[in-house]
């Protein structure tokens, strides 16, 4: 997984579906065509929260943790919807950074969405294996 795939508010472009389709090549489907390459390396700091964000958007903190206002409003907003969507809590992924570092958090990471049949990484957003093509739960 790449460092810099991780966005200020805790999201792991390296599980999105969007990301996962355009880093394997995955053609245009259904008249969708894939295209992200994560927030930062586009450098777009981040999407969701650049624009209500001083901070972010003159790229002053890294991650969100790094804020006084940590959680902000907004954040908060994100990470509800990604608990009750996706199972998952941008949150907690902040906090686990914080606590024991971007690199832990990765190898955690890499460990938890690990594809059962190739062992490649697969999508927070579907479940789905963007290497093998397998499709499993993704929602506890």
């Amino acid at each position: 997984m790449k460092a810099d795939l991780i966005a200020p508010c805790g999201m792991n472009c390296n599980l999105c579906s969007s990301y996962l389709a355009y880093s394997t090549g995955l053609p245009k489907q259904r008249g969708k065509i894939h295209h992200c390459q994560g927030c930062l390396p586009r450098g777009k700091l981040c999407g969701q929260l650049k624009r209500d964000c001083t901070k972010i958007r003159k790229a002053e903190i890294r991650f969100c943790y790094e804020c006084a206002s940590f959680p902000c409003d907004r954040l908060k907003t994100l990470d509800n919807r990604y608990r009750k969507n996706y199972n998952t809590s941008f949150i907690e992924n902040l906090r686990e950074i914080e606590k024991d570092g971007l690199d832990s958090f990765l190898r955690n990471q890499e460990k938890a969405f690990a594809c059962e049949k190739c062992g490649e990484v697969k999508s927070i957003h579907n479940g789905k294996c963007y290497r093998c093509e397998r499709v499993t739960s993704w929602k506890g």
